[in-house]
């Protein structure tokens, strides 16, 4: 399995959302802090992204920039632009800022509406918005290292693929022919892997791989977690994790736990545990099947480990889980 694609789906809930705006200078959006995850895309013209703590940021076209713990922060035409704040809705949509004046256009001041201007002419600036829900409660370490601001500059050549998932997301958005609602879904759902799969060979080519970054670099640690992703049922012990990266016990436990933050095994019991809530969220699995698939030889070791983890029985937590998926 690719440990990757486990740490987010892992914590990924709901339907992701996102939207095509033009915009028409003076303009300017405010996001409070949120526990979504969100990006922003400059298509066409420029923007500052204002982060609550840290310098603005200037963005070309076709930048890209993540927030994946939800921070607050702006996005605007210039320094100076007001800042309607955009309330986002439990679905993870977002409601429109009021207007500044009494209509759209150049002169209204900024709006977050399909077109911030007059029906006709060239907006100076076209961004690609969107969000994620996760589950904070379940937050994969790998995510949680992720810095504040994750910007992805356009640059000749690099994240070639980030690229054409980006132009292929904004024409689904642009154009809304049939299948676009599903298109829309699965696209954003793969921004999300190029946007963190780009940042991750951005950090690896500066040397700046630190944590759990690192441990998918290391080809000792990463073959471990491989595995454990692959097989989360199976017995493992530390040597054995550490033969398939052809480490010695001691070698590769303090590799593992020098770069992951923890124990191998403690790691395992922490994954083991997140399969099983993602088990009894989204499969019609009965619970004994559920500790099988998760390394437990019987139903009541499986629900004395997951009562301890979760704060709740497996059964309580199947039945309250409607408001989380």
């Amino acid at each position: 399995m690719d440990v990757l694609s486990d740490a987010v789906a892992a914590m990924r809930i709901g339907r992701p959302h996102s939207a095509r705006r033009d915009k028409y200078a003076p303009w300017g959006v405010r996001f409070a802090q949120s526990d979504k995850a969100g990006f922003h895309v400059v298509l066409r013209g420029s923007a500052w992204l204002i982060p609550a703590t840290g310098e603005p940021l200037a963005l070309a076209p076709g930048d890209v920039v993540f927030l994946p713990h939800g921070q607050e922060h702006a996005l605007a035409s210039g320094l100076d632009a007001p800042l309607p704040e955009v309330r986002f809705l439990p679905d993870g949509t977002w409601s429109k800022p009021p207007p500044a004046g009494p209509t759209d256009g150049p002169s209204a001041g900024p709006s977050d509406g399909p077109s911030d201007g007059p029906p006709s002419g060239c907006p100076d600036t076209v961004t690609l918005c969107g969000t994620y829900l996760l589950d904070r409660s379940r937050a994969h370490r790998l995510l949680a290292e992720l810095p504040e601001v994750v910007h992805l500059p356009a640059r000749v050549g690099t994240h070639r693929s980030l690229r054409a998932a980006v132009e292929l997301l904004g024409m689904e958005l642009e154009e809304n022919q049939p299948g676009t609602d599903a298109i829309v879904t699965s696209l954003l759902d793969t921004l999300l892997l190029y946007i963190l799969r780009a940042w991750w060979q951005s950090e690896r080519e500066a040397g700046r791989l630190r944590g759990w970054a690192a441990a998918l670099a290391d080809p000792a640690v990463a073959a471990a977690l491989r595995a454990i992703h692959r097989d989360p049922a199976h017995p493992w012990t530390v040597g054995e994790l550490g033969t398939t990266g052809g480490l010695s016990r001691a070698a590769f436990a303090r590799r593992f736990a020098a770069l992951v933050g923890e124990p191998p095994l403690t790691y395992l019991t922490w994954w083991r545990m997140t399969t099983a809530g993602r088990l009894l969220r989204h499969d019609d699995l009965s619970l004994r099947q559920v500790a099988e698939r998760t390394g437990y030889t019987s139903e009541f070791a499986f629900a004395k480990a997951f009562k301890r983890e979760y704060g709740e029985a497996p059964g309580r937590y199947r039945r309250s889980a409607g408001h989380r998926a």
